[in-house]
């Protein structure tokens, strides 16, 4: 163990009230696990942090520490929080290293997770942990979904993600890869082999477009599929990358690691309307990438970006803009290779190919607070249900809609 994880664990103050704990969302209990840490009983922390998350060892490293448990950490009154993000990395890799999950007697009750990526992972560990048999069906031929095809190398080392495939694996859980649920292999078809429940992790994988000329010229990429395999996209030297969410700072940090040399953020508005968090901005500064403010594009042409100037016209108290755009005042941003980094919505696959589950005007799921959708028997929850958001929120959400799968498998079952 570091000694910075070790001067930071010493630093907590083991307060009564441990505001770190009610600043997470799925309240991790920081002060007791560091307090395992330091007595030596490292198993025993990582069991609790793996319970209460099963994916401790992924939001250590994504979560935005400093808007959750650092951020209430009573030490950042003086600017100094505990860095709980190390430690509980430090704890949770430990955990997944060299400790087995118990076995557990099996139900004989079986249920169904389409998509491994946040959400279908979380669900897959609950359920198992109770003794159902889970079969996870992935489209791709990789387990961890946005995890794995959305969140740079730098930020989640892949290698986390397959010592979560070999806990998986330890506990029981069956990996169906390559698989698509919807045109071949349907619901009805998983009711019809007996899964006693399904739920819907697909997440959102279809990029949003602008809807403006030039989107489909061949060095104009989207932000999600390259994010999936950077090695296969030759971007030139000069970047444009339209959108300033945390997806755009992650892709303009990845362009700059894969051999680009000047990459540009276009946004229509100025840094305090920024969508990305101000770590995620402050990072990609340090790495070199560039902004262009106030620059609203509307055509991409074989050159560049063509953009109009925006004006503010008004401001609220958290300082997100309101602009205009100045149609007489047009620019050309000069650049290689664009990349589309506006947001991302569901497919259709299995909405299309089955009976009664419905989705609102942004195609999303619809389902009540328990992750209950229009259909019987089959759950959702994670970005398919909420648009993107963070993994821990997931997390969250999903531990309730686990055991409302509990509680309808048993329901359906006595009766």
């Amino acid at each position: 163990m570091s000694d910075i994880t070790i001067s930071e664990a010493k630093r907590c103050l083991q307060c009564k009230r441990p505001l770190c704990k009610e600043g997470c969302p799925v309240h991790t209990p920081v002060n007791e696990v560091i307090h395992m840490l330091l007595d030596g009983n490292i198993v025993e922390a990582g069991e609790k942090l793996f319970l209460n998350n099963p994916l401790s060892v992924v939001c250590s490293l994504v979560c935005p520490h400093e808007k959750q448990c650092e951020g209430h950490c009573i030490l950042n009154r003086k600017g100094d929080p505990i860095k709980f993000g190390m430690i509980e990395n430090y704890i949770s890799d430990y955990y997944l290293n060299y400790v087995e999950s118990p076995k557990v007697p099996r139900s004989g009750k079986k249920a169904a997770i389409v998509g491994s990526g946040p959400a279908g992972i979380t669900i897959a560990i609950i359920l198992a942990s109770k003794g159902y048999d889970i079969t996870i069906f992935e489209a791709h031929d990789k387990i961890g979904g946005v995890l794995r095809y959305g969140i740079p190398e730098f930020r989640l080392p892949k290698s986390v993600l397959d010592k979560l495939k070999d806990k998986l694996i330890e506990m029981g859980i069956k990996i169906r890869p390559n698989t698509l649920i919807g045109p071949i292999i349907t619901v009805e078809d998983l009711f019809r082999d007996g899964y006693s429940a399904v739920f819907i992790g697909t997440g959102v994988w279809n990029p949003n477009t602008l809807r403006i000329k030039g989107e489909t010229l061949g060095h104009v990429h989207f932000a999600i599929d390259y994010l999936k395999s950077p090695d296969a996209y030759s971007l030139g030297k000069r970047v444009c990358i339209i959108g300033a969410g945390n997806v755009a700072m992650d892709v303009a940090r990845t362009a700059l690691r894969n051999g680009s040399r000047e990459v540009t953020i276009l946004y229509r508005k100025g840094e305090t309307s920024i969508e990305a968090e101000p770590v995620e901005i402050e990072y990609a500064k340090l790495d070199g990438v560039k902004f262009s403010f106030y620059r609203a594009p509307f055509e991409i042409t074989d050159s560049g970006v063509k953009y109009h100037e925006t004006e503010v016209i008004d401001k609220d108290e958290k300082g997100k803009e309101t602009v205009k755009i100045l149609e007489d005042n047009e620019g050309l941003f000069p650049c290689d290779s664009v990349i589309l980094a506006v947001g991302q919505s569901p497919r259709r696959n299995i909405v299309n190919n089955s009976k009664g589950i419905d989705v609102n005007n942004r195609g999303l799921l619809v389902t009540d607070e328990f992750g209950r959708t229009t259909r019987e028997g089959v759950f959702a929850s994670g970005d398919v249900v909420t648009g993107a958001k963070t993994v821990v929120e997931a997390v969250r959400v999903s531990k309730v809609v686990a055991e409302a799968m509990i509680k309808y498998m048993e329901q359906t079952s006595n009766a």
